[in-house]
């Protein structure tokens, strides 16, 4: 029943969300998140024990006591492996342990440069509240995955561009000295950094705000690039609810588009997609509505868009033949079917199939080339063209 309830009510995202705010509160001075002063002391009495133990006790110690400072830091960074993303994960924790190790080296071979080093002050704060903005935005992400999979919609694309909005211009009031925290000096100089900050902030909202651009024809909101794939889908909206990604038509079961392209005689393209796929909406938001491709969806195509992870019940949950396992949702439903059928569970993948079900060519995953995505497109149409003669 956890479990179930785990999965249902999108807990997941939800913690992740939580955990991300707490981090960004910590960072703005509210509180710090330290641990037990005993585990340090313990540590450092283990350091004095020299040889390799004395030397990884004493890194231990040092982890120990920078947790309050490093810990949101590996916490975003463990977000990201558990959403899958491996290789950010890598690089943030190879450039974390780098930039951590690096100045051990240096000043151990230039004792001299010790003399250089910044006083710890208020520059430390200041990038403490940088990241604590970003972590905020990066925050509304996983409450936009919780909100799409169960279609609350408290995180409509409005709202979730609104609030970005909001950081840039929070950041910016911060350094411009008309926001402050627990730990901010009672007066801010405007120096030029500040100063550059303060428009660096002012300018990201502005990007942001482009967000709110709508696309008439299609009457949807434009995501900017930097949102593609964080933003929930322009159509996840109150002022222009859709459906389907733009102005396409779309069918979100197959039975009903396969009957759809039987009526029409037209070739169907499947969209294994999901409400928490980066990648599906980048190729929303950045090839399907390019030219050349975007008619070709359009006018050509039965678009037939899956959703994996879509937690609405199945009327009669059935035991699959993969696995043996029971299927319950529409998204377990859809998994299966692409698993059965195409031997691929991984989103996006897309799918061209004439009306009789056979496979046009070769299933591809996400592609950003739009030159390589329209040929792709190009090439099932021939195909379903030259079978009808």
């Amino acid at each position: 029943k956890f479990v179930q309830l785990f999965r249902q009510c999108s807990l997941f995202n939800i913690g992740l969300f939580l955990m991300l705010v707490v981090f960004a509160f910590s960072f703005f001075g509210y509180f710090e998140l330290t641990l037990p002063s005993s585990w340090a002391n313990k540590s450092d009495r283990m350091a004095d024990k020299g040889g390799l133990i004395g030397i990884f006790f004493m890194a231990f110690t040092l982890v120990i006591v920078s947790f309050s400072c490093t810990g949101p830091l590996i916490g975003n960074l463990l977000v990201l492996n558990a959403k899958g993303g491996i290789m950010p994960t890598f690089v943030g924790m190879f450039g974390f342990g780098l930039a951590l190790a690096l100045p051990f080296a240096l000043f151990s071979a230039f004792p001299a440069w010790l003399h250089s080093l910044p006083r710890s002050g208020s520059w430390m704060d200041d990038v403490k509240v940088t990241l604590g903005f970003a972590e905020i935005a990066l925050a509304l992400k996983f409450l936009s995955v919780a909100d799409l999979t169960m279609g609350w919609k408290i995180m409509p694309y409005e709202a979730f561009v609104g609030l970005w909005v909001l950081c840039g211009l929070g950041l910016a009031a911060y350094f411009a000295g008309w926001l402050r925290f627990p730990h901010s000096a009672p007066k801010r100089v405007l120096a030029p950094i500040n100063l550059a900050m303060t428009l660096t902030g002012i300018a990201f909202a502005g990007y942001c705000a482009t967000g709110f651009i709508v696309n008439r024809e299609a009457e949807t909101f434009v995501t900017p690039n930097l949102l593609s794939g964080l933003a929930p889908p322009p159509g996840h909206s109150y002022i222009y609810p859709k459906a389907c990604p733009g102005d396409f038509n779309c069918y979100h079961d197959f039975e009903e588009g396969l009957a759809a392209a039987k009526r029409e005689h037209k070739p169907i393209m499947i969209d294994f997609t999901g409400y928490g796929c980066v990648n599906c909406r980048r190729m929303e938001d950045n090839v399907w509505n390019k030219p050349g491709v975007h008619e070709l969806i359009r006018d050509k195509y039965i678009l037939v868009s899956l959703y994996v992870d879509e937690r609405k019940e199945l009327p009669q949950p059935y035991t699959s033949t993969f696995d043996g396992s029971r299927r319950r949702t529409l998204g377990h439903k859809w998994t299966d079917f692409q698993i059965i059928h195409f031997n691929r569970n991984s989103q996006p993948y897309y799918v061209l199939l004439d009306e009789n079900m056979n496979v046009l060519n070769t299933p591809r995953g996400a592609e950003f080339d739009v030159k390589k995505y329209q040929q792709f497109l190009q090439c099932g149409l021939d195909r379903f063209d030259a079978k009808q003669h």
